[in-house]
């Protein structure tokens, strides 16, 4: 079973998540840019962290023999700080590295004026430099928040086929899927989807243009989650292509669409930035 998993926030995570996660069939992910759990307080934190999704994400990636891509944004939560707005004036310089696949994440977390404008905003970015757009749709109210993100969608110059409405659940999916963008489910061990839910939703919608993701970040979350819905479809009588199609070809169609996905594994380097990773290594 191969799979990418096009959600996952591996800065949070531990180089034994990287070695499961490869033993497990993960061969790919994306990495979106996300808020660090408590408030940044200026652009520069954020250039720091853009500049480890660029750099040393993929550096430690690599040395287990995933292929790393991310996406960049301000993301919905800290486009309410004024401190970090200035960071819109910034993207464009990131948005021109060849490992990003994609705006993101943006979209709504409480659904404010200020997000309008970032969401707004980040949506011409995506248009103006030929990416897609991975929205984050709102985890309270989530219906209201997904009409409101898809209207946003439409009136913005990026096309519907070139935006990913991630965090869909059984209240969501048919208006996600009326809009004709792609749609992004989260597994969870608590919260969002779990994998029985989530073969339900397969059976009654297909599995065309529908991505699974693990979202494992630094809370409670999974990054093998991908992993368990691949055998829990199959369980459920899914065949093994459409399990390929799920977990593989539908994010690198979706990715894709940015000309910039390299699925290949470059021979690792031995350091970065004078890190091997190895504590005490040469």
């Amino acid at each position: 079973m191969r799979i990418f998993d096009p959600h996952i926030h591996m800065t949070s995570r531990t180089t034994d998540d990287y070695e499961a996660m490869y033993a497990a069939g993960v061969r790919a992910l994306v990495e979106p840019s996300f808020w660090l759990g408590q408030p940044r307080t200026s652009p520069a934190s954020f250039f720091d962290y853009f500049d480890a999704l660029l750099g040393w994400e993929p550096f430690r990636a690599a040395q287990y023999g995933i292929a790393h891509h991310c996406t960049i944004a301000l993301n919905p939560k800290e486009a309410n700080d004024p401190r970090c707005t200035p960071v819109l004036d910034a993207l464009p310089r990131y948005l021109v590295k060849d490992s990003v696949v994609a705006v993101g994440e943006i979209g709504y977390d409480s659904m404010t004026p200020a997000e309008d404008t970032a969401l707004a905003a980040q949506l011409q970015l995506a248009a103006d430099h030929g990416l897609p757009a991975l929205v984050h749709t709102p985890h309270r109210d989530k219906l209201a928040g997904l009409h409101r993100t898809v209207d946003v969608i439409r009136e913005s110059n990026l096309p519907t086929e070139r935006v990913l409405l991630d965090h869909l659940n059984e209240t969501t999916v048919k208006h996600a899927a009326d809009s004709g963008c792609w749609l992004g489910f989260s597994i969870y061990p608590d919260t969002k989807m779990d994998e029985d839910r989530m073969v339900a939703v397969l059976r009654e919608h297909g599995t065309e243009k529908v991505l699974v993701n693990s979202a494992a970040d630094w809370g409670r979350s999974d990054p093998l989650k991908t992993r368990k819905v691949g055998d829990a479809m199959l369980a459920a009588g899914f065949t093994e292509d459409d399990v390929d199609q799920v977990l593989w070809r539908n994010p690198v169609a979706f990715y894709g669409l940015s000309g910039r996905l390299q699925l290949g594994i470059p021979e690792p380097e031995g350091l970065h930035e004078g890190n091997s990773i190895l504590r005490g290594g040469e």
